[in-house]
């Protein structure tokens, strides 16, 4: 671990004649850089509601795991500590880290072997709402990877006046207790038992106190392993002013927004309804399941109450710039389809026929500007993300776009979208779906600088 200092460089800088032999560990770790964060990796029985509990793994004995608020560009130390049985890793999803630092095996990051540490060590940018999580396979297994309660936000800010709003709220989504559902000739696929915000199901955490007048600024992140989620706050609009962290450069009111896994929103919310109401996911049954949080106004009573927003047509164009953007790229074309394996089993899934590992890496040339030609010849919807770098969505089913920039797009089944970005963070590249069954079952590749 590099910035340590090894007993024999330590008594050979003091001098023989001014220490021990016998200088202990313990002395030593005064030379040693102390970690800013520190994040335990361990079982957790995780309570949602009264007779509703999980078996799970998290950070800190917590789900979420400790927010991460950190100076954009200033160095960082955290030190991640496994406890579980078997290996894991932390990835630093929607930062320009060096590959080592990732936190994704497949670009070289090294696994954290039960009972081990590993210090990641590196400079966070860009500024904005990014996360973190477990990049571990998962496969057949639906008590690991993003099935866990191993996610946390990582807020990095910019030196710049603080925004217009009284209240900052961090709210993650997530789905519980997975477990194989499917039948006849439909492919396998995860089901879930409960959902929350954050640690509680809908009921049975503190509500938001807000009060009249009052502007919140909501970061929402969709940390679940597989679900799409739409998410509502009964009788209030709400602003979107920022996409994966980057501000958006139009800001657009809806009354519903929707989230691939993965993805996040920054919402401005006017408290201007009083009341005591549901903000959750706009389908009853998932509602049910949990997926739901109250706010309630200062000097308000009773039960919580939902309403149902207006029909919403959710798309990226309103939030994006009219118009092409940089017209002199190099185009690379990717082809998203399914492979059947058999009843009871998972899709197979390919990037230009073939199934991660057996894909071709993809050659980039520094700084370099590249246009994903992205054509998703399967029925489902993707939610595609690209390891450190951030790209610009630049058309979405043959209609042009720009200024849009996201490390997560959602590429809906049946259409052809493009994303541009340049090649200038050298290093092994992950891009693959972030839905954990399709990454785990071949959705992935890499790029790699020449």
């Amino acid at each position: 671990m590099r910035d340590t200092v090894s007993r024999r460089e330590f008594m050979t800088t003091m001098g023989a004649g001014m220490v021990s032999a016998a200088v202990s560990e313990r002395a030593l770790t005064f030379w040693q850089p102390q970690p800013d964060y520190r994040l335990e990796i361990a079982p957790l029985r995780l309570e949602l509601a009264p007779k509703k509990t999980v078996e799970t793994v998290a950070y800190n004995g917590k789900v979420p795991g400790p927010v991460i608020r950190w100076p954009e560009n200033k160095p960082i130390r955290i030190q991640v500590t496994n406890h579980s049985n078997v290996p894991e890793i932390v990835h630093w999803h929607g930062l320009f880290t060096e590959p080592y630092m990732d936190g994704a095996m497949e670009e070289g990051s090294p696994m954290i072997a039960p009972g081990e540490t590993f210090l990641y060590d590196f400079v966070p940018r860009p500024a904005g709402f990014r996360w973190y999580h477990s990049h571990a396979f998962a496969g057949r297994n639906l008590k690991r990877g993003l099935y866990t309660g191993q996610f946390g936000c990582f807020q990095l800010d910019a030196n710049s006046a603080p925004g217009d709003y009284d209240q900052e709220l961090f709210l993650t989504l997530h789905d519980w207790n997975a477990y194989q559902g499917g039948g006849g000739d439909a492919s396998m696929d995860a089901l879930y038992e409960y959902a929350s915000i954050n640690d509680r199901m809908l009921g049975f955490a503190d509500p938001v106190r807000v009060r009249e007048g009052q502007r919140v600024l909501v970061h929402l992140l969709n940390a679940s392993a597989t679900v799409m989620h739409w998410i509502a706050l009964s009788g209030h609009p709400m602003q979107v002013v920022a996409m994966d962290g980057n501000p958006v450069p139009r800001p657009a009111s809806v009354s519903a927004v929707r989230l691939g896994p993965a993805e996040r929103v920054d919402l401005v919310i006017a408290m201007n309804h009083p009341g005591v109401w549901i903000m959750g996911e706009t389908r009853k049954q998932l509602r049910s399941a949990g997926m739901g949080i109250v706010f309630e106004y200062a000097n308000q009573t009773g039960a919580p109450k939902w309403i149902d927003p207006p029909p919403t047509n959710w798309d990226y164009f309103q939030f994006a710039n009219v118009g092409g953007g940089q017209t002199e790229v190099a185009e690379i074309p990717m082809v998203f389809e399914s492979k059947f394996t058999g009843h009871g089993g998972f899709d197979r899934w390919t990037i230009n026929g073939k199934s991660f590992p057996h894909t071709d890496t993809i050659p980039l040339t520094q700084g370099r500007r590249y246009r994903l030609v992205m054509t998703n010849h399967s029925m489902d919807a993707h939610p595609i993300h690209m390891h450190r770098h951030t790209f610009e969505v630049t058309s979405l089913g043959g209609k042009p776009l720009a200024g849009l920039l996201k490390d997560v797009i959602v590429i809906e089944p049946g259409t052809t979208n493009t994303i541009d970005f340049t090649a200038d963070n050298p290093g092994s590249t992950l891009f693959h779906c972030h839905q954990q069954t399709h990454m785990d079952f071949g959705f992935m590749t890499l790029f790699a600088y020449r």
